[in-house]
């Protein structure tokens, strides 16, 4: 879903083709490899938003001893499905990083109901570990596993509560509009 959100916003901005919106992917950053999007993951992708009507080809380029190069626009449906796209993905993600291209495209969707299904994700996550930590009680310590508890206790603590504040910090940023 991240790579066709990536392709629709593309599309946005004009017209394109795969291998020149592959190539932006890997520049600066590689986020290609980083990702590990593949010049034949991003044409599935193309032929998959072209079926659902999200994009058209509207034009082939030929250059001598070169591949033909298909110049695709987004469709009215394409405008219309990308915030759905986004808000999907703000629905499904398990983590900030996941929403990565969502946060990125923002501009694309409403704010506030961004941020609404972004509540939700933390009050659920907050629901989540007030239910975990109840648990702490019925482990039985003793001097073997005292420290192993000691230590997957901290662990797990840690991290829900990092996931905890980033999504407040990210949900108070957005309503805010600094992101």
């Amino acid at each position: 879903m991240t790579i066709q959100i990536f392709i629709l916003t593309k599309l946005m901005e004009g017209k394109n083709y795969p291998y020149k919106i592959k190539k932006q992917l890997s520049e600066p950053i590689p986020f290609d490899q980083l990702a590990g999007i593949t010049e034949s993951k991003l044409y599935y992708h193309f032929d998959s938003l072209e079926k659902q009507g999200l994009i058209q080809a509207v034009e082939i380029m030929k250059e001598e001893h070169r591949p033909d190069k298909h110049i695709f626009e987004i469709t009215a449906n394409g405008r219309e499905e990308l915030p759905r796209k986004i808000y999907k993905l703000f629905e499904k993600a398990d983590t900030i990083g996941e929403m990565m291209v969502g946060l990125a495209n923002l501009e694309y969707v409403d704010r506030d109901k961004a941020a609404a299904i972004l509540e939700e994700k933390l009050k659920s996550a907050k629901a989540k570990w007030e239910y975990y930590k109840s648990f702490e009680q019925l482990i039985e310590k003793d001097k073997d596993n005292e420290q192993l508890i000691e230590f997957l206790g901290g662990y797990v603590s840690t991290k829900a509560e990092h996931a905890i504040f980033w999504m407040e910090k990210l949900i108070g940023q957005i309503r805010e509009g600094k992101i």
